[in-house]
């Protein structure tokens, strides 16, 4: 019988297919590169989600968030996202927690979760997540900086340690070194980060003064690489990650 798996099933088998469905991923950060991992891996046919994110939709974010239209502004982003995952596959299982991730957040991750994504835009909050799941051995991919791109095809999947020109995995570099974590996957832009001009409109915020730009093209492709590299590693690397 048909089902919305089906075109997926013949590319990668059934046995695969099966597979997808038992196995667990947990998201952290469910924002514009977040919302297209969750999108990527829900139609591929991962059948258990954790989504971590204490922030609500705002307008903001409809030029490059799947989950922020003109009817989802001002709601939970885990509550909407939970729901799209439930309308692509209702047999899905997904966990939410509208918290914000830092170390003193309670442990949300264990044995049972097959893969960590990190979409956490604060260095404190992603270096504590990356200890977590480097602790329980659970392999983990981490998003470095999508804001102030204009060119998605200078995204690449490294390790840390390889990155160059990003300001955040400069930063992250130096602070995981410390801690003893010498290699960690991420994705990266190679692309030099474009000087912009705050608008008159954020400015009045000051609170806003170092928002980065950002448009629908950039963020929602290092997801979908994220989505596609996390199916790869857990159907073809097995649940631990050879490679970084």
């Amino acid at each position: 019988m048909l089902n919305q798996f089906s075109r997926t099933e013949l590319l990668i088998g059934k046995d695969n297919m099966e597979k997808l469905h038992k196995l667990k991923v947990a998201i952290f950060g469910i924002g514009g590169v977040g919302s297209f991992v969750v999108e990527g891996l829900v139609r591929c046919g991962i059948g258990n989600f954790i989504l971590v994110d204490h922030d609500v939709i705002d307008v903001t974010n409809i030029n490059r968030q799947i989950i922020a239209t003109t009817k989802t502004v001002g709601k939970p982003k885990i509550e909407v996202a939970k729901e799209r995952i439930l309308e692509i596959n209702p047999n899905a299982h997904v966990e939410i927690y509208q918290e914000f991730f830092m170390p003193q957040s309670k442990e949300i991750l264990d044995d049972k979760v097959d893969y960590v994504v990190d979409c956490i835009d604060t260095v404190t909050a992603k270096i504590e997540l990356i200890l977590r799941a480097k602790k329980l051995n659970i392999p983990i991919i981490s998003s470095m900086g999508t804001g102030n791109k204009l060119d998605p095809t200078k995204f690449e999947i490294t390790d840390l340690y390889k990155t160059s020109v990003c300001p955040l995995a400069k930063v992250m570099r130096k602070e995981l070194r410390a801690r003893g974590i010498d290699k960690l996957k991420v994705i990266y832009s190679k692309e030099e980060p474009i000087k912009i001009n705050q608008n008159e409109t954020i400015k009045e915020d000051a609170a806003q003064k170092r928002t980065p730009g950002s448009i629908s093209f950039v963020p929602s492709v290092a997801g979908l690489m994220i989505a596609g590299e996390v199916v790869k590693d857990l159907l073809f690397l097995g649940t631990q990650s050879k490679k970084y």
